[in-house]
């Protein structure tokens, strides 16, 4: 592969990161909505927890920095409940 080729590779796996991020913000808007519906808190830290174990196991499974994996799902977690905080 030359570097233009290799460019758009990396161009189509950007918009199937935006494309996973959109559809996983979409579910958790909706996972806001059974909470309002169920009145339960915003804030699940044992979920949190369980998300951050799965994203450091995928991490080593696919050998990705553990670290810079579960900073940016920490970040997705945040984005997440700054958008159900809003909403209530």
């Amino acid at each position: 592969m030359n570097l233009d080729e290799l460019r758009e590779e990396i161009e189509d796996i950007d918009r199937e990161i935006v494309e996973l991020i959109a559809r996983r913000t979409y579910v958790a808007d909706t996972v806001a909505q059974v909470k309002e519906e169920q009145d339960l808190p915003t804030t699940d830290e044992s979920q949190e927890d369980r998300v951050m174990e799965r994203a450091g196991e995928n991490a080593e499974r696919f050998e990705v920095d553990a670290n810079l994996v579960k900073a940016i799902f920490r970040l997705l977690i945040e984005l997440n409940k700054v958008e159900q905080r809003s909403k209530r």
